[in-house]
């Protein structure tokens, strides 16, 4: 059965707002959230007749949306449309603002997740010299840190094709420099012109 509308429920704050009492004591509900906060329709602002209602300490159901409105205030809580496509549409009870930092926070770490992993590119010759070498490493060990693999490679041209095993020397030293960050993934394979090597990082120790 609806709740017959409450004359001075628009004049009612939420989420731990002051309920009647002196004006001073009063906080306008809309002037507590932050104005660029539009992402959902809330309290007064929702326009269906019923809604599906939900959150902790409330009776799941389908609610008139006046008594629903009442259900948030008596928990001096706002009422928050989640999913406003559904038929009707589904509303939590909840503090709107800890609503939209739980949401942030969850689509933060779903990011984190599905961070795709990256492969950087070390490029040496079979004469590369040790400055560029240890130039090079920290670089690697960089991309590393960061959770990329490393694929390292010797560039033959020529005739220095020949010298296969000083390319496969130096990408194995490179891997050994690289020990404490990654992980060689297989011997250093010869691909065409080029002798490869890939590095993988480390898991980070919780």
């Amino acid at each position: 059965m609806a709740v017959p509308q409450n004359p001075n429920f628009n004049r009612l704050s939420f989420g731990g707002g002051q309920f009647g009492g002196n004006k001073q004591n009063k906080v306008n509900f809309r002037n507590r959230l932050p104005q660029k906060e539009t992402l959902h329709r809330i309290n007064h602002n929702i326009k269906a007749p019923q809604v599906r209602l939900v959150g902790d300490n409330v009776e799941v159901g389908i609610y008139p949306i006046q008594e629903a409105l009442k259900i948030a205030q008596q928990q001096e809580l706002d009422l928050v449309e989640i999913s406003p496509t559904a038929d009707p549409p589904v509303c939590k009870v909840i503090d709107y603002n800890k609503f939209l930092y739980d949401k942030k926070k969850k689509e933060k770490e779903i990011k984190a997740k599905s961070k795709a992993t990256e492969v950087k590119e070390i490029r040496f010759t079979p004469n590369t010299d040790d400055h560029d070498f240890d130039f090079k490493a920290k670089h690697a060990e960089g991309f590393l840190k960061d959770g990329n693999k490393v694929k390292a490679y010797v560039q033959f041209k020529g005739r220095a094709i020949q010298f296969q095993d000083r390319g496969q020397l130096l990408l194995l030293k490179f891997a050994e420099r690289l020990a404490e960050f990654g992980t060689l993934e297989s011997m250093p394979k010869l691909e065409g012109k080029r002798m490869l090597a890939m590095i993988a990082p480390k898991s980070k120790k919780k």
